[in-house]
């Protein structure tokens, strides 16, 4: 069913039953979930797990995937014709082409890099020749014309390709360069935010191509570019989950606080947003990088996939009162769908990074890695955030001298404590910075953190009096009932995440809450015996509040209006 629609574009046979939602045979973006995102998730769980089975579904895939592109005789390969191009190309109607063709060659690379497919790596140099080909006739004026139409992160795509491919690489670093939308770069060149108005994730892919740019040629405009956007974006126009847009738009600077709809947080931003903050910290090293990080990934990824069937978000609803509205099996396949896809299956990204001297811990996972160059083996060891600390073991058949940099979150109350083999070390862990111990590790050492976590709020930019409530990194929901709730209200229709009317009246609304103190735990209180859920007091209504990524299939608050 995956491959349906693409055998039927190549003229091969096939008799599966088409899917539904954007995979279905009249969507334009067809073939962007199957031939892209499913590859691409493919390769990341079966790498990071060892899961042979599904690195095999993904190439198994690329082979049938490498017939249709046989059949076709020029290197193309779509779930939907040529024609669409055509269309692009004369400036008629048409649903961002470019957009699902890097889907598919981003799946490609990454079954390539992380699955070790050389037939993937084929494919996917048939389909940049074919891109090649098709822009070669366009001016320059013509090309930044095709660009206003979304495309994805083809200029990132390319740029990757440039690096792993057999032969040819400046020419797909030069054609990489045809996808730098001009008008977009050049403002963020000179430090000046005109993202109103921009519609957020055609835009954010094309920063992630910026950065590779810059790391692949050297040119600083492009560091500068993604730099400034990052800082913008983390800084002034995401909430407090770390996602980003309303009604998947930016909107006039200063007025963050009036955009909280049940249109916000598209959950593709998210995912593009991790993306380019571990390129800035690759350059920065920034333990602020990390901290945007671990908020985005337990508040903005963690719960937009319903335990029951996998089903993703499409928008993470910001206004008090609504509920997390999910797609359905088969019929749904939303681009949130896929990188939601890609997102659960990538949860080892991220956690560790090494300079040349050294690891950086920067989330708190239960996990291992290996850093084979130094003979080095790290095993974490947590139930963080039910609990407030870490263990790390390090492993080596020889004695090794490094520094261990651990990140001690913006949130930890009163100083981190740290211990090494079971013996306290005198000195407290900074919140905002790095726990270094540079020292010769041997085989068994264990180091132990403690980070004490602590409700605080997280406020408006340009309203302090409209806050959400946090305990470390973690977003508190109210808890707002089910009243009105069926199970028709609680996932959408095919293709449009907002079919449902009833979806349109909220008969609950959040109450205003009164602050007693500047601190919430004067008068939000931990509930005994059960983990990260907490209880207001001295209010008119008092709410329960618990986790956002626990919240499924009920009315919620993020945001309240304190006094």
């Amino acid at each position: 069913r995956l491959l349906h629609m693409f055998r039927v574009t190549a003229g091969l046979p096939s008799s599966a039953e088409p899917l539904g939602g954007w995979e279905a045979p009249d969507n334009e973006l067809r073939g962007h979930f199957a031939g892209g995102h499913y590859l691409s998730a493919c390769a990341l769980l079966g790498a990071s797990l060892g899961d042979a089975a599904v690195t095999d579904r993904g190439k198994h895939m690329v082979a049938e995937l490498a017939k249709c592109q046989r059949a076709h005789g020029d290197g193309y390969l779509s779930a939907f014709p040529e024609e669409f191009f055509d269309r692009l190309r004369e400036g008629q109607r048409v649903w961002a082409p470019f957009y699902t063709l890097h889907k598919i060659m981003a799946g490609l690379l990454d079954t390539y890099t992380y699955s070790g497919s050389t037939q993937a790596l084929d494919v996917l140099e048939g389909m940049a020749g074919w891109v090649g080909r098709w822009t070669a006739p366009l001016s320059e004026e013509q090309m930044q014309h095709v660009l206003e139409v979304e495309y994805g992160g083809m200029n990132e795509v390319l740029y990757n390709l440039s690096a792993v491919a057999k032969s040819g690489g400046d020419s797909y670093r030069a054609l990489g360069h045809r996808f730098d939308h001009r008008s977009f770069f050049d403002p963020l060149a000179r430090g000046r935010d005109e993202l109103a108005g921009l519609h957020a994730n055609t835009h954010i892919p094309q920063v992630i191509g910026a950065a590779w740019r810059y790391e692949l040629t050297g040119e600083t405009r492009y560091r500068d570019i993604a730099h400034y956007f990052w800082r913008e974006v983390t800084s002034k126009r995401d909430f407090c989950t770390g996602g980003t847009s309303n009604d998947e738009g930016w909107h006039t600077l200063g007025t963050l606080s009036k955009q909280l709809s049940g249109y916000t947080h598209e959950c593709c931003c998210t995912y593009n947003m991790l993306k380019l903050t571990r390129h800035v910290f690759e350059w920065t090293a920034d333990p602020a990088c990390a901290d945007y990080y671990e908020r985005a990934l337990f508040n903005g990824i963690l719960g937009t996939e319903h335990p029951s069937d996998g089903q993703k978000l499409y928008y993470v609803s910001m206004e008090s009162g609504f509920w997390k509205l999910f797609g359905t099996p088969l019929h749904a396949f939303w681009c949130c769908t896929g990188t939601g896809a890609e997102s659960f299956s990538k949860f080892g990204d991220s956690i560790y990074f090494h300079d040349d001297r050294g690891v950086f811990v920067n989330l708190f996972i239960p996990s291992e890695v290996t850093w084979a160059e130094r003979g080095i083996r790290l095993a974490q060891e947590t139930r963080f955030p039910e609990e407030d600390s870490t263990t790390l073991t390090v492993h080596c058949a020889k004695p090794v001298r490094m520094p261990l940099r651990i990140r001690v979150p913006y949130w930890v109350a009163q100083g981190g404590r740290v211990s090494l083999n079971g013996r306290a070390l005198a000195r407290r862990a900074v919140a905002g910075s790095y726990f270094v111990l540079d020292r010769t590790w041997h085989d068994g050492d264990r180091v132990q953190v403690t980070m004490p976590m602590r409700l605080h709020v997280w406020p408006m930019p340009d309203d302090p009096s409209i806050q959400a409530i946090m305990y470390g990194p973690v977003v508190l929901a109210g808890r707002l009932g089910t009243e009105g709730l069926t199970p028709a209200t609680l996932r959408a229709a095919p293709t449009k995440p907002r079919t449902v009317p009833q979806y349109l009246t909220k008969p609950v609304a959040a109450p205003a809450l009164v602050s007693s103190s500047a601190d919430p735990s004067a008068w939000i209180h931990a509930v005994p015996g059960s983990p990260l859920e907490f209880r207001t007091t001295g209010q008119r209504q008092d709410i329960t509040l618990v986790p956002f990524s626990r919240i499924m299939d009920e009315r919620y608050a993020i945001y309240w209006k304190v006094t």
